[in-house]
């Protein structure tokens, strides 16, 4: 009996790899009895288990074996096997994580939107921004969203602040960046489907207004008043396709 095809991770576990895993349910059951009990053997602490999505039909026979749910994307389930009570498993991801830009222009004004799908009737302006996509800085994230949702074309200025809270959608954490931008651009162009109205409000009317959250007006006073920290590459460290490093003003040289 050949064992399922898998490797090694740096947490003392075995990794299956899924494309070979057999479609026919009777032979990955043969198969994955045998390995484990391998691996069980060579002291392996845990076992992980991708089933693709077209080979969904083995998800009962890993749950029989005493695989359990660990993270599922769009076209795949991973399952884990603990080989070893306790055994350390890293978790999947815990967190949102979105950026909101701070836009202000010559004339003292500031970039806001107010939401089509809002809880309340009374226009609550906020400012424009979303979550990041996989692999997109907080930088690209923040300039790509108030591009989307006002059309005003603008460039990355500093990190003024950032919020953390628990308990968000799937009940997940949730990180929001919050950025200074400078506008290369005025004319303002809504995003239908999100945004019911964008506009150029004074800053102080938008300060002063009482349908505006406290934090809203807390994170445009920081913008105001913070230089933020703004983005560098540490030599022989940082490397611009995976890291995206904040530091303050000043910090370029050790």
């Amino acid at each position: 009996m050949e064992l399922l095809e898998a490797n090694p991770n740096p947490f003392g576990g075995i990794v299956i790899n899924p494309e070979p895993i057999p479609d026919d349910p009777k032979t990955f059951q043969a198969q994955l009895t045998h390995s484990l009990d391998t691996w069980c053997d060579e002291n392996y602490k845990v076992v992980w288990l991708e089933i693709p999505i077209e080979k969904a039909a083995l998800i009962p026979i890993a749950t029989a074996a005493g695989f359990t749910f660990h993270h599922s994307m769009e076209n795949y389930l991973l399952l884990i096997r603990r080989l070893v009570e306790g055994a350390f498993v890293p978790p999947f991801a815990t967190h949102y994580t979105g950026a909101g830009g701070v836009v202000i222009n010559e004339k003292n004004e500031l970039l806001v939107v107010s939401e089509r799908y809002r809880r309340r009737n009374n226009p609550s302006y906020k400012l424009p921004g979303g979550a990041l996509h996989p692999g997109e800085h907080i930088a690209e994230c923040v300039t790509r969203e108030v591009m989307e949702e006002t059309g005003v074309q603008t460039e990355f200025q500093a990190l003024v602040c950032f919020r953390h809270w628990h308990g968000y959608r799937y009940n997940k954490s949730d990180i929001y960046f919050v950025c200074r931008l400078s506008p290369l651009s005025q004319d303002v162009v809504k995003q239908d489907e999100e945004i019911e109205e964008c506009l150029w409000m004074p800053v102080q009317d938008y300060l002063d207004d009482e349908f505006v959250s406290v934090f809203n007006k807390h994170i445009v006073k920081a913008a105001l008043e913070s230089p933020g920290a703004t983005p560098m590459e540490i030599q022989g460290y940082s490397d611009p396709e995976k890291h995206e490093i904040f530091m303050p003003a000043g910090m370029e040289h050790l």
